[in-house]
């Protein structure tokens, strides 16, 4: 179905239970769904050049709104021809709306009914940022999808202050939308509510019935325990609005995504895979590997043996743990061109189970495989 932005449209080819493949197509690029969307915060995907990622099969990455905003600016990036231009990334672009850093970066903010104001991480200037304000930038950074601006409580919040966030989350929602949309700009809202389900529930009502060309879930991640999250959004994902796509946002482990694409989720972002690879970790269909153990010291295996990445295809674990060990950036790059390849081919893995009707009996198998084989543990 055409979304209510011109340009965009989207279609559910298949079903399997409650899982789902559809394609999103936006003016800059045809998106298969259930996808990942690499973090690109400062308009890079850290120590990957975009034809890195573009070879890992993403085609729509993720930008942050409050760090652009800050520096180099959103009218310097405007001047580049948005941040695709900027950064020269080929396919689409979703940008957050600053909500997030209200959570993250809680000691550096406040907030009241009409925005929040941040003291700046960087030089400590003072900027307000508005639902306005957040629509006016994301127009400036020229993403095919600009998310609204809301406010993310902690994950052991109490029941009034999470009321209090969705209460402010749903009136920003309603402003965000009577801001003058830019040109091929698609907009999605966010529902929060905590692990209240009901909460949860009621907030999806709210936000669904508004215009919006997608619907996200934020708020999860920030503390709760996965197990929880996994209850919740088996619940909430399936009430979720089947015409429009459904983004969990800043989620998360591939046993994350497995469960919730499983739910019904169709849109993923986290910079887990590329934080972990400077951490010297890789994300492999056995589990995480810790390549700074000693026992890949002599380990001429590949990486992965099932992976076809031009990492697992070339490097031994050897190699790539002399690198991490003698602090070689080249160690973290090919762990970060890795594990977004990894999570490249979960997805594709994850569509093609669903058209065949066998999404999850692969999901139990693949994850239990991986928790059997874990170097890390929980």
């Amino acid at each position: 179905m055409s979304l209510p932005t011109a340009g965009f449209s989207f279609r559910v080819d298949a079903v399997d239970g409650d899982a789902r493949c559809a394609e999103l197509e936006t003016p800059r690029a045809v998106i298969q769904t259930p996808a990942f969307m690499p973090v690109g915060t400062q308009a890079t995907v850290k120590a990957l050049t975009p034809e890195e990622v573009e070879s890992t099969g993403a085609r729509i990455i993720l930008a942050n709104t409050y760090h652009l905003w800050l520096r180099p600016g959103a009218e310097s990036i405007a001047s580049h021809g948005g941040v695709v231009g900027f950064m020269k990334w080929p396919h689409a672009l979703l940008t957050d709306s600053g909500g997030y850093q209200a959570f993250s970066l809680a000691k550096h903010r406040s907030i009241d009914e009409d925005g929040i104001t941040f003291r700046s991480h960087l030089d400590g200037t003072l900027h307000r940022l508005t639902p306005e304000e957040a629509m006016r930038v994301q127009a400036l950074l020229g993403s095919d999808v600009a998310m609204v601006l809301d406010e993310c409580p902690p994950g052991d919040a109490p029941r009034d202050v999470i009321e209090s966030a969705m209460s402010r989350t749903t009136a920003w929602a309603a402003r965000c939308l009577q801001t003058e949309a830019a040109e091929g700009q698609a907009r999605f809202g966010i529902v929060q509510g905590g692990t209240e389900l009901d909460l949860r529930l009621a907030h999806l009502q709210a936000i669904a019935a508004m215009d919006f060309d997608g619907i996200a879930l934020g708020g999860f991640s920030v503390g709760e325990p996965p197990v929880r999250m996994y209850e919740l959004v088996a619940e909430i994902a399936p009430a979720m609005p089947s015409d429009r796509p459904r983004y969990l946002m800043g989620v998360g482990t591939p046993t994350d995504l497995l469960r919730a694409l499983s739910s019904g989720i169709d849109l993923f972002d986290c910079v887990l895979p590329t934080r972990n690879a400077r951490n010297g970790q890789a994300l492999t269909w056995g589990g995480r590997v810790n390549l700074r153990q000693a026992r890949h010291r002599d380990d001429e295996s590949a990486l992965d043996a099932d992976c076809d990445c031009s990492v697992c295809t070339t490097y031994s674990r050897a190699y790539l743990r002399h690198l991490l060990k003698a602090d070689e950036m080249l160690g973290p790059r090919l762990l970060s061109l890795h594990n977004l390849h990894f999570y490249g081919a979960l997805m594709r893995k994850a569509r093609e189970m669903i058209r065949l009707g066998r999404l999850q009996t692969w999901v139990d198998t693949t994850l239990a495989y991986m928790r059997e084989r874990d170097e890390v543990g929980d």
